[in-house]
């Protein structure tokens, strides 16, 4: 199990974001054909057949209304895939291994929600956990770091928000 609590988007924010984005659009649902599209509402990918929805989705801005900060020209929108429909959530315990199975970028934010650090994360086979929490300890070292979004190099989507445990 791992030390770290990695969170994926909250089935009620999930819920109002398959009725109106981030961007204050309304999706449209889409069946996925291929499967393999990284699921952010249960830290999955899905499989051919799923019913999906792309939505544009602001996780700091979430974070911090949470906190009543203002994370100013930090609070980035991007796209992420859900379930079209609400799912039983995360189907592990612990560690997601699809947040390290490919280049990720771990950043690190403050209590006003400002980068404040950030670490490539490369891969390593049968070691993702192990990699990854590597890269948390370092940020997490940091006393000024309060949470760690985990996004894809290529894209910048988010992946998942890690908090230190309870």
């Amino acid at each position: 199990m791992s030390r770290y609590d990695y969170r994926p988007i909250d089935a009620g924010v999930a819920a109002r974001l398959r009725e109106r984005d981030d961007a204050g659009l309304t999706r449209e649902p889409f069946i996925d054909d291929e499967g393999g599209a990284p699921l952010r509402c249960c830290l999955t990918r899905s499989v051919p057949g799923d019913a999906l929805v792309l939505v544009t989705y602001a996780p700091l801005r979430r974070w911090a209304e949470e906190r009543g900060a203002d994370p100013g020209a930090y609070d980035e929108t991007g796209p992420v895939f859900l379930h079209a429909r609400e799912c039983a959530g995360p189907r592990h315990d612990g560690f997601p291994a699809d947040v390290a199975s490919s280049r990720r970028v771990f950043r690190g934010y403050d209590k006003r929600g400002h980068i404040v650090g950030g670490r490539l994360v490369a891969p390593a086979a049968g070691h993702a956990e192990e990699v990854a929490a590597a890269a948390l300890d370092d940020l997490f070292a940091d006393p000024a770091v309060e949470v760690v979004h985990v996004r894809a190099v290529e894209f910048g989507c988010f992946h998942a928000e890690v908090r230190r445990p309870a």
